[in-house]
């Protein structure tokens, strides 16, 4: 074939992987791809109801952080999504694909609203607390220490593995919830200790959400320092990059699975037991909300770096206060703000093409003869 031939057949561009690029560029091309989705949406929302866009996007503002009230809601949201978001993080740095936070966390919360439930007036408050903590962590990280050792011993799916877990877990959630409801038989344990509030977090400040968030803060940069600076996290690292170099230089991956997924499930574990003793003081089947779930999307879109996903789960939870919002004010169908806010996480996604990758075009012919 001739040179002449091969050169029409070239086409007319192609993608190449790119080495790294700077953090300022790839927050960038994040922010790019925003405006992007504002801009989206706005036309759709202008097309599809008539309303004006820019007074559509106030409404989600001011829905999020309107309030003083609205603005500690937003960072409870951020704390307990960004928790699961932890807690998910370790295993999937190892590409061990823990699709169970959701399991995880409902039984931490389960073990300490049992707690509750049980021991309140047969322990002093201190005690109890003391007891929920260690009793919600044991249960997650024994949730998530089952499908480890069996991927560890008989490199089972731990997609399929984790996610029939959470079904598991669901199911003795819904039983406990009829044994111990109230009134008897509706299926519904209610408000644990309204009364006495024995077995709730205390309130700081007079926020009776601070001290959730001041947990998932200490537990950010707990784990930011041991993925980053220990090592148990360079073991993770080289595990996931490669298990055959993992083993070639001495690392135990057996040891190093069942280890990360206990601590995976340990974190779910708290977070479990902040949803219940300092959030909703009571435990159902919907108690973690589909959180396991998003908190995958999170831990990605940060590449697994705990600091930054404080910023996606801001995004996130910011779009879904904002979301509600929209739907009261202009009395439209929860369905329409779902698509908003689908769009905007659309493009934040897509963004991490043009992050991860670059389009070089083809060389004209006298670029080429320039050369």
């Amino acid at each position: 074939m001739s040179k002449s031939a091969s050169k029409s057949h070239e086409p007319l561009f192609h993608v190449v992987k790119r080495a790294s690029i700077p953090l300022w560029q790839s927050l960038l091309i994040r922010a790019g791809a925003i405006l992007a989705a504002l801009i989206v949406a706005g036309l759709l929302t202008f097309f599809l109801t008539g309303l004006n866009p820019i007074d559509v996007y106030a409404t989600m503002i001011d829905g999020a952080i309107g309030t003083e009230k609205r603005i500690w809601n937003l960072f409870q949201g951020i704390a307990l999504l960004l928790c699961v978001s932890l807690a998910v993080t370790p295993a999937f740095k190892m590409k061990f694909w823990n699709i169970g936070a959701e399991g995880q966390a409902l039984m931490g919360g389960l073990a300490a609203a049992l707690c509750m439930i049980l021991y309140s007036d047969k322990l002093s408050p201190a005690v109890l607390m003391l007891v929920m903590v260690v009793t919600s962590v044991v249960s997650g990280a024994v949730w998530a220490l089952i499908p480890a050792i069996f991927k560890a011993k008989w490199n089972t799916n731990e997609t399929l593995f984790t996610l029939m877990m959470n079904y598991i877990a669901t199911q003795l959630v819904s039983y406990f919830s009829y044994k111990y409801s109230v009134p008897k038989g509706s299926g519904s344990i209610g408000i644990i200790n309204s009364s006495t509030k024995i077995g709730w977090f205390p309130s700081i400040l007079d926020q009776k959400y601070l001290l959730n968030i001041i947990i998932v803060v200490i537990l950010t940069f707990i784990l930011y320092v041991y993925l980053k600076h220990s090592k148990h996290g360079y073991e993770i690292s080289v595990v996931g990059e490669s298990e055959n170099t993992a083993k070639y230089i001495g690392i135990n991956v057996k040891k190093v699975i069942i280890r990360t997924m206990i601590l995976s499930g340990a974190i779910c574990g708290i977070a479990g037991l902040i949803m219940v003793a300092g959030t909703d003081h009571t435990i159902a089947t919907d108690t973690v909300g589909g959180r396991g779930f998003t908190a995958i999307m999170v831990s990605w879109l940060a590449k697994f770096n705990p600091i930054m996903m404080f910023l996606t789960s801001f995004l996130i939870v910011f779009l879904e206060k904002g979301a509600i919002a929209i739907s009261s004010e202009f009395d439209l169908n929860s369905s329409f703000s779902d698509i908003i806010t689908g769009i905007i996480i659309f493009f934040i996604i897509g963004s991490e093409f043009f992050i991860n990758y670059s389009i070089k075009f083809r060389e004209s012919k006298k670029e080429a003869k320039s050369k």
